[in-house]
Order: structure tokens, then C-alpha cells, then sequence
């Protein structure tokens, strides 16, 4: 049986490719314990204990860094074994860590997710982390604990306890209905945040992911909204009267940066979200079109597009709009840039002679490479890990979600209930 499954657990590593700068690790992940089967509004805590290993099995999976020994190749332990799990027969498997925890029902109503990460070979605990979430939360308590465990055993953020908000498209393609929607990274928790009596573009979360800024065309011109995802509090943000669009969040989620157009032309402003208007403050002077700003992730610069050299290109420029410097040079044109999150990365849609491609370059506009085949693809958006982008495919008219490793590779769809374009990816707390 110790044989049966080292050689398992040897096998599924040997079927993922390693990563240049992560070996690939086996992790197993036993049910989670209860130390009584009590029933909550969401069925059993032995159930849902189960369904929290069934989840963090399945994240892990995803990510071809970590392959996981799920509940069914391993023994169920008792609640004690949760803290002090037996090192001995944990061994046997071939993994690398163990992940334990238990569900745990409270007088309030509420339940207690609790995990933690061993080092199996040095017999000691790496991390542990406990959520008291009302049972409906299970499976975002469980997210949290698979970003605990990716961040631990590769010290890369996870991207599991994340939000995902795009443009959802229903209708014929000659009158189109547009509503912004939000869903958990998984898919799950899908919901309308707009009701579609108006079109809406660019919908972008805060970094917690509790607020959302979108575009609405109410009115029947476009300006930049601010939206509680909780309360369902909806306030406009840019001033009356001028254009505005292409919202981003700053990096600590207090200040908005957007475009707006006056007189002829498009320059790009921020506002703090906490004071009033009067802080507006115009960022960018030059005659042309300045939009999609994006912030590097310690706020130091600006990312953008603009049409100042006379086609689309990139620039960066320090965050009081000083020094603004080119960084695309390649073939065709370029747009909808972000920063990845190590800041390491800027990724682009590049527009040439064979359609639209995302593609990835050092903020210096070095090393350029493009990863997806298009022939419309666009609007990428970032993982947490940085390992991943997001972004919009359309085919026949129709668009819809997809990742793809920054690597490169073939990319996966993402299943939602209508088209959907537009993505930005963003969350995930610990």
C-alpha cells in the first residue's frame, strides 16, 4: 500500500510540467474534521468539511505548480489530528505538505473554517488560518484557504478568493443588452450589479473587490460610476458635462483614475474617492487621446495609451503625470495595458495585420511576447498570482471569458450564463 502510493503520488507530479521557478509539490488534502456533525443552514459540518478538502483539491489543481492528493486517496482523521496530524502515515503518500482543518458549528449561527499547512519531512506546521463565515460561505472560506496554501508552499499569491466582474451580453447582436455582472473566480456566486436599461463598458474592481467603478451611458453619454457591491449604493464619480471613462482603482483602493474629454481632448485625471471633487486633478496635457491608465503596483507610475506619436501606443509615466516615456515599438498598434502585480510585467492587446493578440513585455518594453492566437482577443486583466491573464475572446460576433498562462499555452474558457466581455480580475485576501 506505502508502494501503491508513493508511486500515485509520483505520477501525477511526472504528468505537470514544472515550472522554471517552482518545483512541483504533492499535497495531500484529507477531509477536513468536525469535532461534532451538527447541522447548519447549509447542510452538516461533516458535509461541509468535506466539500472544503473537495474545493482546495481542486483549486490547487488548477494551477500546475501544486498537485494535490484529494479526500478520496486518503484516510479520514479525528478532530485532535487537525493541529497534530500524523506525520508517519502522511509520508506514506509521497506529498511534500499536508493541508488539515475542521468545520466547526457557533451558537450565532456562523461557522468556523479552520486550516492549516504542514511540512511533512520537518514535522512542523508552515501556516494556519481560520474563517467564521456564515455557512453559505463555505466555499469562499475555502478559496481563502487554497490562496493560504499556494502563497505558503510557493510564495506567490493565490488567485482563488478573487472576484471576477465583466460585461454580460444578451440579445441579438443589432441591440445588444449590457449589464455589468460579478462572479467569484470559480464562476460561482454569478450576479447583475446593472439592470440593463443602459449600456455599460469597463467595469473594474476595487483591490478588496467590495466596490466596482463602470462607464454607463444614462443619459446617453458615457461617465464614470461608483458602485457598493454590498450596499448597492450607486454614485457618480467625474464631473457633469465632459465625457468620462476608462476607470482604475489605485493600488490602495482610496483614489480613481480615469479619461475624460474636454475641448477636443482626452487627457487622463484622478480623483480621491474620500474627498471632494475639488480634488480632481488633470494628469496628462498633451494634445491626443490619453486613456486606460493602470498603476504600478506601489503607485510610483501610470501605465496608458495614447495617440500622441500619431498611432495607439503605451506609455509609462511617473504618478504625477511627469516623464512620460514610450515603451511599445513593435509591429502594429497597441492598447488596454495593465500592470501585473509583482510589477514585473505590463500586458497589452497589440493590434496588427493579423487581428488582435494579447501579449506581455517588461515595463520597459522589453522582451515582448505575444501568448494568445486571436484573431480578437482583448482586454487582458491579472491574476493575483501574475501567473495568469483574463481576457475577452470574440468568434462570430460572440465574445466570452478566458485565462491563459503568461507562458503562453492553450487558453481556458470560463463558463458564464451569457456573453461576456470586458473582464478585470481582482481580490484575493488572506
Amino acid at each position: 500500500m506505502r508502494i501503491f502510493r508513493f508511486s500515485a503520488a509520483l505520477a501525477l507530479a511526472a504528468a505537470v510540467p514544472a515550472l522554471a521557478q517552482t518545483p512541483v509539490q504533492v499535497v495531500a488534502v484529507p477531509q477536513l474534521s468536525t469535532p461534532k456533525n451538527e447541522t447548519t443552514s447549509a447542510g452538516y459540518t461533516g458535509t461541509i468539511a468535506r466539500q472544503v478538502a473537495d474545493t482546495i483539491t481542486a483549486d490547487l489543481r488548477s494551477t500546475g505548480d501544486l498537485v494535490p492528493l484529494g479526500p478520496d486517496r486518503l484516510r479520514v482523521y479525528s478532530y485532535p489530528e487537525a493541529t497534530a496530524p500524523s506525520f508517519s502515515y502522511y509520508r506514506t503518500t509521497g506529498a511534500k505538505a499536508v493541508v488539515t482543518g475542521y468545520v466547526q458549528a457557533r451558537p450565532d449561527g456562523r461557522i468556523t473554517v479552520a486550516c492549516y499547512v504542514h511540512d511533512i519531512k520537518g514535522v512542523r506546521e508552515l501556516a494556519r488560518k481560520g474563517f467564521v463565515v456564515p455557512p453559505s460561505e463555505w466555499k469562499r472560506a475555502a478559496h481563502r484557504c487554497s490562496d493560504a496554501v499556494y502563497s505558503e508552499l510557493t510564495g506567490r499569491p493565490g488567485s482563488f478568493d478573487t472576484r471576477i466582474a465583466y460585461v454580460a451580453e444578451s440579445g441579438p447582436r443589432t441591440a445588444l443588452v449590457k449589464r455589468v455582472a460579478v462572479m467569484a473566480g470559480d464562476g460561482s456566486e454569478h450576479r447583475f450589479v446593472t439592470a440593463g436599461d443602459s449600456t455599460v463598458l469597463s467595469p473594474r474592481l476595487s483591490p478588496d473587490g467590495d466596490s466596482l467603478a463602470y462607464v454607463s451611458f444614462t443619459g446617453g453619454r458615457p461617465h464614470v460610476r461608483l458602485v457598493d457591491l454590498e450596499s448597492g449604493q450607486d454614485r457618480a464619480i467625474a464631473p457633469e458635462g465632459a465625457p468620462s471613462f476608462a476607470p482604475r482603482f489605485s493600488p490602495e483602493g482610496r483614489r480613481l483614475l480615469f479619461s475624460m474629454a474636454i475641448g477636443g481632448n482626452t487627457d487622463i485625471y484622478i480623483i480621491d474617492l474620500d474627498a471632494p471633487p475639488a480634488s480632481l486633478r488633470r494628469l496628462t496635457t498633451v494634445p491626443g487621446v490619453d486613456t486606460a491608465p493602470s498603476f504600478s503596483p506601489d503607485g510610483s507610475q501610470i501605465l496608458f495609451e495614447s495617440d500622441r506619436s500619431g498611432t495607439q501606443q503605451l506609455y509609462v509615466m511617473r504618478a504625477d503625470g511627469s516623464d512620460a516615456r514610450r515603451v511599445s515599438f513593435g509591429q502594429g498598434r497597441y492598447g488596454s495595458p495593465a500592470w501585473s502585480p509583482d510589477g514585473e510585467l505590463i500586458a497589452f492587446t497589440r493590434i496588427g495585420l493579423d487581428g488582435l493578440r494579447i501579449g506581455v513585455m517588461s515595463p520597459t518594453g522589453r522582451d515582448e511576447r505575444i501568448v494568445t492566437s486571436g484573431p480578437d482577443d482583448q482586454s487582458p486583466s491579472w491574476a493575483a498570482s501574475g501567473r495568469d491573464l483574463l481576457f475577452q475572446r470574440t468568434v462570430n460576433g460572440l465574445s466570452s471569458l478566458h485565462t491563459v498562462s503568461v507562458s503562453g499555452g492553450v487558453p481556458r474558457r470560463l463558463s458564464t450564463p451569457q456573453g461576456a466581455s470586458d473582464p478585470d480580475w481582482a481580490g484575493g485576501t488572506q
